[in-house]
């Protein structure tokens, strides 16, 4: 399992930097100074290399947000006793060399084989209310969607959905134990057939649609926002991908380079 999980990361990795090499050698216009003023960068993960800082830790976060990043994305999952906890693979092999499934474990058993994986309220009571927080639901075999609700629900009281905080998911199903934060807080991410997601965001009201750069066109984009619905893309590297996505009108950026990004935009918002 662990071997196949990393095959597909690694597969994912490189195309994703054989793209953004591709458009690392297209001069683009720099950006309005509104464009990056309003610029909202979100750090995938945290800033990590899964050697020194592993991602989904509070370490890869605590990076992002000293330096002053908008937002942090992160994926939540939940162990055999629904507690939920911030990792993106169903089991902890890829990241942690330690090959555990989320699902069938305790938190107990969880924090004493890899204490590193932190959970969904720690990153909330350490993070939330002055650093944007992107929260993906996963999918699992536990079900218990209304046990799951009420715990989320607990979780952010003290925060406000949309202002604070938004739901991510892969598959529209996956926001039922998210429905206390209403549809405009769920953001859905397309993989690939971005055209059908895109309806589906229209259709049930949901806050905006996220997606790679490349599926992403400008009559997509001026769709939605036309609607008042926003869109996040990833997951730009260089500084002319970047000055990219900016000049189309994306209200988010999401990035495995959020600090290298955020420097750039920094630089220039200080030439004036």
């Amino acid at each position: 399992m662990a071997g196949a999980v990393k095959t597909i990361f690694y597969l994912e990795t490189l195309a994703q930097r054989i793209a953004d090499f591709c458009f690392m050698l297209i001069p683009r216009k720099r950006p309005s100074r509104q464009r990056l003023a309003d610029c909202r960068l979100v750090s995938h993960r945290g800033e990590h290399d899964n050697r020194r800082t592993r991602e989904n830790t509070l370490a890869a976060f605590r990076a992002v947000a000293e330096a002053g990043i908008w937002g942090i994305e992160f994926d939540v999952r939940w162990t055999r006793d629904l507690h939920p906890v911030v990792i993106h693979d169903p089991t902890s092999g890829r990241v942690f060399d330690k090959d555990l499934s989320v699902a069938d474990v305790s938190l107990q058993q969880l924090r004493r084989q890899i204490p590193e994986i932190p959970t969904l309220e720690e990153v909330v009571a350490e993070f939330g209310g002055h650093t944007h927080l992107m929260v993906e639901l996963k999918r699992d075999r536990l079900d218990r969607d209304q046990s799951k609700a009420e715990r989320l629900a607990i979780i952010f009281s003290a925060l406000q959905a949309g202002r604070d905080f938004h739901f991510l998911a892969l598959q529209a199903d996956l926001f039922e134990p998210a429905a206390f934060a209403g549809a405009s807080s769920c953001l859905l991410v397309a993989e690939l057939d971005i055209n059908r997601f895109s309806q589906q965001v229209i259709e049930h009201g949901y806050g905006g649609l996220c997606g790679q750069y490349l599926l992403m066109s400008k009559t997509l984009i001026e769709r939605h926002q036309a609607r008042g619905q926003k869109l996040g893309s990833g997951f730009p590297a260089s500084r002319q991908c970047f000055y990219r996505e900016l000049n189309r009108g994306v209200d988010w950026v999401f990035t495995n380079h959020a600090l290298k990004l955020g420097a750039i935009r920094r630089r220039l918002l200080d030439r004036g």
